[in-house]
């Protein structure tokens, strides 16, 4: 587990825009159980959450449509909410960042860390508001 202090900017790089964070299992499932859009960013201490997913999440929500709901575990510190929350992104394995677009409970758009790493924030950006234009 990463210690509050370390993560706190991290955190607030996502929550100073809105998301709202999920600590436990059940505010997981009660997130998902949403009717609408929610996006699940699971945040993570590495370098390319920091140059290119959160950015990338921010970025995104200037678009017109977007999400009902934006939420946000941290993998390596809100270890059962991360657990929770990769149980409902099968079939794809766990990564960190990774971000998972849901439609009333279902997965309907993914982004693994693969499609993260080495990329810039706005290729970030622009996939999720194709995402959201389908889907929200």
């Amino acid at each position: 587990m990463y210690p509050a202090e370390l993560v706190k900017p991290m955190r607030e790089d996502l929550t100073n825009v809105g998301f709202e964070e999920l600590h436990t299992p059940e505010a997981v499932e009660a997130a998902l159980a949403k009717e609408g859009t929610t996006l699940v960013v699971v945040n993570s201490v590495c370098g390319c959450a920091a140059a290119n997913a959160r950015p990338g999440a921010r970025m995104s929500l200037q678009n017109a449509k977007k999400p009902n709901n934006i939420t946000t575990v941290f993998a390596g510190v809100d270890k059962e909410a991360v657990a929770k929350a990769r149980e409902f992104m099968i079939p794809f394995p766990p990564s960190s960042p990774c971000m998972a677009l849901f439609k009333d409970g279902e997965l309907v758009h993914m982004l693994e860390r693969h499609h993260i790493e080495g990329r810039p924030a706005e290729l970030i950006a622009e996939n999720l508001v194709d995402a959201y234009n389908e889907h929200c």
